[in-house]
Order: structure tokens, then sequence, then C-alpha cells
């Protein structure tokens, strides 16, 4: 219904364009330029529709085109004559090309639909590919028959490298779900599966020349040489490169069980469980340790044609290289200064390997070093700040910090997430007539460091702007200054974390209150500073080094994530990452991104075959033992598991920060957000601006009402697994929580006020909801503040 309203709506407008941003077809990621006729009109197709295919051949693509169109109408397809006198959807391909996708290949097409039919043009196979996921997507069954609007489209990508890299290694993901995960690839059209094959906790594919690796170090968990060809033969098909990854010189510990001589200390090894960083790494002073290298660079470059394979490179704990005696002469012999010389003097040498079996390094942020070829490619988790230092000295890379979808984050973090470092645009600099106010802040997390700085507001005739400064990154520009009273004072930043939100009381110069990290609230303490601090500025490469910015890549590590959850983890939201990879930049609305995301949803479940909700029906069958699963999808409209990384940091305090943890609790079967919880808020907001707008009372009150309705229901089911009896306060707290949302609906409706004493109260059990138990919060928590803050009398 949502689909055939977004088309409708569209057909309405007349004649329009639409370069960016993006307009009202559910099309994702949105092409470069879409026009509509000025005489409007739509293709109607019937089951005798027809497709012919010149220039190239592309394998079983037509029939796979027909399969997903008779999946999308529910019709059996008429079958078609060989070549069709006038079909009903005409593909040209201008140059025939090796089927093997490259880094380089041309991805652009044509499509145009009018009463003649669908007509798609592309220079070569992969334009062809990525068009006909369009046409899928404007497929419409609407009131009175199935259609296509009449649009012309003309699309090329921004960026040539847009990825998904799949963790088998802490959990392995058998076969058919990574092939599933291909297919939802080509839908959102990303074309690089960045496969992830070994880490500390295991080996995951079979080596002729070391069979040790996966004989002691898989738990008989691997891939076959077949299969891997298998996946090649799968992703090529659908116009995407793979290309593997072997953890080298550190995330070792699979090697070290196996393979205990190549290591910087003798051991002994046992398989690790655990997850983090850890101490087992590689010899760079064995000759043996290159006679291994060369033997996997060799047997993956039989298997995997992509020119690039993935050396890792990350996390080198170097305790071990300290405390060897050996390796340390060895460094004073060689005049290698630190563990990083070290590291990169490694990474020469498996450079040298590569290019004999004519394979490119890529590599995370810590491979980058001047003695490295510009030919490699950085791949950047610690961020901007570091990609830009990359392009600025000449070396290629990609960015995936932003883009971890293991970390539940709101759709909307990952969409705003820019590839290109951007610059503050003086936001910083202080006028004659400006004042200003600078607090620090310590922020402790559940693990690691705590997390420090400085935020600074600046008040000038326009209003409040400000910055703020983490320790050791660049200087953000923050967002959305709100002072609620004159102590208490909130903004928005996105960061590393996610989307970073300070709700803080500044009195008698000491700040206190706390950080919202995506929906988990982390205590905070500070106090002012008497002068502005200076910061580091961020460093954005210039227009000819941002060449040198090639994409980026979604991450799904999976430390928190097991096959029979995967689909949940990754769709839709991988949309967002797709479409900031290949549309315009400034197509960037997130309102019109979200209408088109429930689209794709929807589309991909029936189209593409992904079970993002088949995975989560079957968890909540499981939890409820029983398949009437209701009362746990009303309840999942309120909440949303923690975020950030808060889930794998409370399962680290409580000693269960491993690979046999479960991850078989109501949070797991959750997506990253609720869509409801997103609705509110714009219910409230739409109130809140205008006390009589009676539809926004009547959708809160009717989602408050239903959550009160499912109270019995939800606490039965809480009784009936001991895995769900952890979620009970939960259901209860939101049971709470409808009560207050349905008087505060009805106050701000008749434009009523409480007193402070009644705020304050109503706001501690708000507190009290807010915290997160069972490794979920209650999001419906926030759009109650902004009904409370509006019944104050001001």
């Amino acid at each position: 219904m949502l689909r055939y309203s977004l088309l409708t709506a569209g057909l309405m407008l007349g004649t329009s364009a639409f370069a960016a941003p993006a307009g009202d077809l559910p099309l994702m990621p949105w092409p470069a330029h879409v026009e509509r006729p000025a005489k409007q009109g739509a293709l109607i197709l019937s089951d005798n529709l027809s497709i012919s295919i010149s220039g190239d051949d592309l394998g079983d693509a037509a029939n796979r085109l027909r399969q997903r169109i008779a999946l999308q109408t529910g019709w059996t397809l008429q079958p078609q004559a060989d070549k069709p006198e006038k079909p009903t959807i005409t593909m040209t391909i201008a140059k025939k090309v090796k089927p093997q996708p490259l880094p380089d290949s041309d991805e652009s097409y044509k499509l145009t639909v009018d009463a003649n039919g669908v007509n798609i043009t592309a220079n070569t196979r992969f334009g062809a590919l990525r068009a006909m996921e369009t046409l899928l997507q404007l497929i419409q069954n609407g009131a009175e028959n199935t259609s296509i609007p009449w649009v012309s489209i003309d699309d090329a990508p921004r960026f040539p490298w847009r990825g998904l890299l799949l963790d088998s290694a802490r959990h392995f993901v058998p076969l058919e779900d990574i092939k599933r995960q291909i297919d939802g690839m080509a839908a959102a059209k990303l074309n690089v599966l960045h496969w992830h094959l070994t880490d500390d906790q295991g080996w995951r594919f079979s080596s002729k020349r070391y069979p040790k690796l996966t004989q002691l170090a898989s738990d008989g968990l691997f891939y076959t040489p077949e299969q891997m060809r298998e996946v090649v033969r799968y992703a090529t098909a659908r116009g995407i490169r793979v290309v593997p990854e072997i953890d080298m010189p550190g995330h070792a510990s699979a090697i070290a069980v196996a393979y205990p001589e190549l290591m910087s200390a003798p051991g002994p090894y046992k398989m690790e469980r655990h997850w983090g960083v850890l101490k087992p790494v590689l010899d760079p002073t064995k000759d043996a340790t290159y006679t291994f290298a060369d033997a996997m660079v060799s047997e993956l470059a039989a298997i995997f044609p992509d020119p690039y394979l993935h050396i890792g490179g990350d996390e080198v704990d170097d305790t071990q290289w300290k405390n060897s005696v050996a390796i340390q002469q060895f460094m004073r012999d060689n005049k290698l200064a630190d563990s990083h010389a070290l590291q990169a003097y490694f990474n020469r040498k498996l450079e040298t390997i590569l290019e004999k079996h004519h394979r490119q390094m890529v590599g995370w942020d810590e491979i980058y070093h001047p003695d490295l070829p510009k030919s490699i490619l950085i791949q950047s988790w610690q961020g901007q700040d570091a990609l830009g230092e990359v392009a600025k000295h000449g070396y290629k890379g990609i960015l995936s910090t932003g883009f971890y979808l293991d970390q539940p984050q709101s759709t909307a973090y990952h969409y705003r997430n820019e590839i290109v470092p951007q610059g503050l645009n003086g936001v910083d600099i202080l006028a004659d007539n400006d004042s200003a106010q600078s607090w620090t802040f310590t922020m402790p997390r559940l693990k690691g460091k705590p997390v420090e700085g400085s935020f600074t507001l600046v008040k000038s005739v326009t209003g409040w702007r400000g910055f703020i400064d983490f320790s050791g990154k660049s200087r953000r520009a923050v967002n959305n200054i709100e002072w609620r009273d004159d102590n208490q004072v909130t903004f928005t930043v996105d960061t590393w974390m996610g989307e970073t939100r300070p709700v803080v009381n500044v009195e008698n110069d000491k700040l206190r209150g706390y950080f919202l990290v995506g929906n988990a609230r982390y205590p905070i303490s500070g106090a002012r500073l008497n002068d502005v601090p200076k910061g580091i500025q961020p460093t954005v490469p210039d227009a000819d080094r941002q060449a040198n910015l090639l994409g980026g890549e979604a991450a799904l590590w999976a430390e928190n994530v097991v096959a029979p959850v995967l689909d949940i983890k990754l769709w839709p939201r991988a949309f967002a990452v797709a479409e900031r990879l290949w549309s315009a930049q400034d197509v960037n609305d997130v309102d019109n991104m979200y209408t088109r995301l429930q689209a794709m949803d929807s589309w991909t479940t029936v189209s593409v075959g992904l079970q993002q909700h088949s995975q989560q029906q079957a968890q909540f069958t499981r939890l409820a033992n029983n398949a009437d699963t209701l009362p746990l999808q009303i309840l999942a409209q309120a909440v949303e598991p923690a975020q950030y990384y808060t889930r794998q940091h409370l399962k680290f305090q409580a000693g269960n920060y491993h690979q046999f943890e479960p991850l078989n609790r109501y949070a797991d079967a959750l997506g990253a957000e609720s869509q409801t919880v997103r609705q509110m808020d714009k219910w409230a907001e739409r109130l809140i601006s205008d006390a009589e707008d009676s539809e926004s009372a009547e959708a809160l009150r009717h989602v408050f009402t239903r959550w009160q309705n499912n109270t019995s229901d939800a606490l039965a089911l809480s009784e009936s697994n001991y895995q769900l009896k952890a979620i009970k306060p939960v259901i209860q707290e939101v049971d709470k929580l409808a009560s207050i949302g349905l008087r505060l609906t009805d106050l701000v409706a008749r434009q009523g006020t409480l007193d402070d004493k009644e705020i304050a109260s109503i706001q501690t059990e708000l507190d009290n909801a807010a915290k997160i138990q069972d490794e979920v919060v209650i999001a419906a928590v926030y759009p109650l503040e902004k009904l409370l803050r509006a019944t104050r009398n001001q």
C-alpha cells in the first residue's frame, strides 16, 4: 500500500525533473537524473511480457528478471519467443566485456518507460544489471493493474567502490545465507563483497599447503575452494566483485593454534573464544612467515579473480614483538624505530608477494606508511580524519567508520555519513560581538577508556552555534542547540559512536547530565573552562586529492551476529549506505529517505527474498513458544536494542564477551530502530506546534492505547520462556509510559500545563524508563519527553 501511495502521489505532480534531491518514486539508491514527462501515464504489464537483450550475453539474468517479476506480481508468466517481435523490455548493451567486474567497470545506464515499452541502454553488462534493479523497483501493483510509470532515468554511481563486509570468522555464515546477501547487495547496487575469512576465533577456508588451519582452528566450519568459487560465480553474475581478507600480522590467534612456529612467542596456544584485541602476532623476522603468506596469497588468487586482496593489518598488539629479544635485535639491525616501522617492513615484503601474484593490497588504517607504494588502498575504521590524511598524501582510501551495521544505529545516522571530510565553515571563528562558553567533559564507558574533550557554545546576534573537541580527534560543528531553561542545554553531533546528544546542566561552573549515544544514556561530568580551547582542524583534501576517495563499505562484524538474525541486522538499513555511495551528495533529505526505505523493505522481502521479517518472526516464535507473536510485535514498537557498542560492552562487564554467548535475547530479534517511535516523534512535534492537529493527537492516542491493551498478553508470554522473563520489567514500564502518554497528549491538545513538581515527578519516571534493561532501551521515552516539556508553564 505504501509503495502504491508513493507512486500515485508522484503521478499527480505533473511535469517534473529530479537531479537531486530525491523525488517521490520508490527508488533507492536515487538515480543521478530522473525526468517525468508532461503527459503522465503508465505502461500496463501483463503475464505475456517479453524481454530482448542484445550486445552481450547476460547469462541467466533475463530469466532472473522474469522470475522476480513473477514474484512481484504473483503471475505465472507465459513463455516468450526466442526473439520476440515487439518486446515489452528492450535492453541494448553497447560493448561486450568480460563478465568479471573490475574497479573501473562502467555501471552507467539509461532507462526509459513510455507507451512503447521499456528501453534500457548501457555501455556494458554492469550498467544493464543495475538498470534491471531500477526497473524492478518501479513495477507497481496498483488498484486496477500492474504498471510502470512513464519515466526517463539517466544514472551512474558517484563512487566506484561500494562495498559490504561480511564477517564469517567470528560466527560462521552458511553459503546460502551469503548468496542471499549478494542478492540484496545487487538490489542496492552495492558492488564489492568484502569477505572477512580469518580472525582470532576461526580460520574459514581450507588450505592445501597448510591443512591444520581448518583441522585445528575452524571447529569444522569452513569453506572449500569450490564453495568459494561458487560465491565468486554467483556474485559475478550479479556484477559484484569479491575481495577476500586474511588478517595479518595481528588477529592471528587461529594461525597460532595451527602453526605456533610462525608466531612471535612460543605459546602454547589454544582456540580463542573471547572477543577483543589479542596478543598472538606473526613474526616478521622469519622466512617461514613469508612462505606462509605467499602460499595463502597464491591459493586465494587462484580462487578470487579480483585485482585486490585485503590483508587486514589492524589492531596489532605489539607485546610479543617488544618481549622478543630476537625481534628487538632484528629491529636494531634493520634500523626499524618502532613497532609501526616493523609492521611497515612486514607489509613491504607482503606487497612484493601480492605483486608477484598480480594483486594489489587493501588494508585497514594501520598499514598506512610512506614506505608503501601509492597502489595500496586504505580502508578506514578510524574515520574521516584518517581518511583525509590518506587522500592528502596521494593514497587511495575508502570509508567504513559510520557504516558499521553490526552496531544498532538509526538509519539517518548512516545516511548523514559523508565520505569526503567536511570543513567547519568558520563555525569556530569568533567575532568581536560573540560571547562563548566552553566546558570540559568526561564520559566513562562500559568498556575502554573514558571519552574526554570539551565543547564550546557561541552566542551571536543570529543565535547559537557551537563546536565540540573530542581528545585526539578533529573539531566538529554541533547542531540543534536548545536551551531548555537557564541551566540545561542540549545539542546534537554525529560522532564515531553514533548520533550523540548531550543533555547537560551547567551551573556553578560544573557540568553534569548525560550524553545520549544513539539511544543509550552515558552519565558525564565536567567543568567550565576560562578560555576557548584550541582544537584540531579537520583535514579536508583539495578537489584533486578528493578523487583518491573511492567510496566506502558497510561493515557487519559478527561478534553479535549469527546467521539466523543476519538479515535483521543488514536490511533494509544497508540501502541508506548504498545511496550515500551511489547518489549525489545533495540527495540527503532524511524524511524522504525513510519513506523510500519502507518501500525497499517490502520490495526486498517479495522480489529479492531477503528475510528480515521472516527471521524476526522465527525469533519471536521461539521466544513466545507460540506462533501468536503479536504481543511481541506490538512491544517492539516501543523498544530498540541498546545502540552504539552498548550491548557488547554489557556482555564484557558480565563476563560474556565470547563466541558462545547466546544471541537469543529479545534484543537480538529487533531491528536497529523503531519506526513507530520515529513517527511518534513527528506526531508529537506537530501537536506541539499546532494544538488543534487532531490527526496527530489521535495517532498518538491510538498507539498508547494499543500498548496498554497489549500489556496482559505480553506479560503472559514473558512467563512462557525463561529467555523472555528478563523483559517483564520492560513490558510493565511500557504500560506506565502509555498511561503517561495518553495524559500528556490530552494536555498538549488542550494547551494545558503542569506545575514544576509534577513535571519533575513525570521526568523521574521517564528517566527510570530510559535505563537499559536486558540490552534494550524503551525509545518511546523521547517523544514523551517532548510532550512533557510542552506542558511547562512558560
